[in-house]
């Protein structure tokens, strides 16, 4: 019995492995993570059973089986995660690393029990108690390692200011997985071979301990590289969302002034009309035209929002860009005039300077907003565009060509932080030549 349970135990820590893996990722499956566990875990357990099977009767070590295993997972788990492939080998390899030096440590343990108590017991390397064991080590690893996996390594995983991380990251994890290899005799009798054994359980020890730490440092310095970029980051996104507010102020003043100007002739056109001075009307009429803005400033009854629609329609224009709008929005809306005057900003300057890219015959901008419920205010604002939209990880990147090695696009990220502060959504989605930006704002 022993000999059939014993490779049983061998080959059942890839459960709590793949537990461990699954963990820094359990929110972005496209699954359940719940029904992923109970389907992966039910295969897992059957692999084991056969696996164990096979090797107890046919009187073979696990290495082989583990192998094939550890390789079907590993399509499984990069196929099943949204992430970029470096990303999830990455991970499978850190998870493959630590329980390989839990394999050595529990060995380790194992020859020091066999040494004390059964010294001549050498026929066989791993125990089931060494098997119970390295099961307990690894479920306690798992339970240990949870809130990190959960909560810091998450936030790695999924911030893109790192994603060339991933492209060494994997090399740690093979040296150790290599040096664990490495250390492990061809025969159990050999490890009572002078001092061989005291060594063995020392590099188990110091193996785990350095991966361990490697893995702590390497988490510490991500979390200070990331917290250091974001901050560059927010500072860049306040700057340039500074100026942007600060050309649209700009623009409603000038507005006003407009308006201002427009109610000073009509009342010149009434003092010379007043007086029949036709001839006089139409010359001044003529001058004065000129001066006239040529804005429809109609949009909505907001007038914020009617001015930051009214400039980008005159940026528009200026371009030879047919511009659309459906706007039912009320005076007062239920949302911050300020957030909402930033998410179409954002939406408008991205559509427009993809439109410049855009064929002239091709160009258009449609524009749609109304009010949800008293509570919602829905946006919608397609373009079209030419090229190609580059994205990573579900991640827009900027077109820009001088962007210093392409940072995300920003009027995207900003409009989706904006609806994240306020507990509304947004989605981005587009076809060969149209991209729609589709936004919901919770008052």
């Amino acid at each position: 019995m022993n000999i059939l349970f014993r490779p049983f135990l061998e080959l059942s820590v890839v459960i709590p492995g793949m537990l461990l893996a699954y963990l820094p990722m359990y929110d972005q499956i496209s699954i359940s993570f719940r029904r992923l566990n109970l389907r992966l875990f039910s295969l897992l357990a059957l692999l084991c059973l056969l696996g164990g099977l096979f090797c107890g009767y046919a009187g073979i070590g696990t290495g082989s089986i583990l192998t094939l295993i550890l390789i079907l997972l590993g399509i499984i788990y990069i196929k099943t995660l949204p992430v970029s492939v470096w990303k999830s080998a990455s991970i499978f390899l850190a998870v493959c690393a630590v329980f390989s030096c839990l394999n050595s440590f529990s060995r380790a343990i194992d020859a020091v029990i066999t040494a004390a108590y059964d010294p001549e017991k050498t026929e066989l390397w791993f125990t089931v108690g060494a098997g119970v064991l390295y099961n307990l080590l690894a479920w306690l690893f798992v339970a240990i390692t949870w809130y990190p996996a959960t909560h810091s390594a998450r936030t790695l995983v999924i911030d893109e200011n790192f994603a060339q991380t991933w492209y060494v990251f994997w090399i740690l994890p093979l040296i150790f997985i290599g040096l664990n290899i490495y250390i492990v005799p061809k025969y159990k009798s050999t490890l009572y071979t002078g001092r061989i054994l005291a060594i063995y359980i020392v590099m188990s020890i110091v193996l785990l301990f350095l991966l361990v730490l490697f893995y702590t440092m390497f988490l510490l310095i991500a979390s200070s590289l990331n917290r250091n970029a974001k901050l560059q980051q927010e500072n860049y996104f306040l700057s340039m969302q500074q100026t942007r507010y600060e050309n649209l102020c700009s623009a409603i003043e000038e507005t006003r002034h407009a308006r201002h100007d427009l109610r000073h002739h009509f009342n010149l056109i009434y003092s010379m009309a007043e007086a029949n001075d036709l001839k006089g009307i139409q010359e001044y009429l003529k001058e004065a035209g000129n001066q006239i803005p040529d804005l429809d400033m109609c949009f909505c009854e907001n007038r914020i929002i009617d001015s930051v629609i009214g400039y980008y329609c005159a940026l528009a224009k200026r371009n030879a860009i047919p511009f659309r709008t459906k706007l039912v929005l009320p005076e007062k809306l239920p949302t911050d005039d300020i957030d909402l005057c930033l998410v179409f900003s954002n939406l408008l300057e991205n559509a427009l300077e993809a439109s410049l890219k855009t064929a002239p015959e091709k160009r258009r901008i449609l524009v749609e907003a109304s009010v949800h419920a008293g509570c919602i205010v829905l946006i919608h604002v397609e373009n079209a565009y030419s090229g190609e939209i580059k994205s990573r990880d579900g991640v827009f990147l900027s077109t820009k060509e001088n962007r210093k090695n392409r940072k995300n696009g920003i009027g995207i990220q900003s409009v989706r932080r904006i609806c994240e502060k306020c507990g509304g959504a947004s989605t981005f989605t587009y076809t060969e030549d149209v991209f729609t930006a589709q936004v919901m704002l919770r008052g």
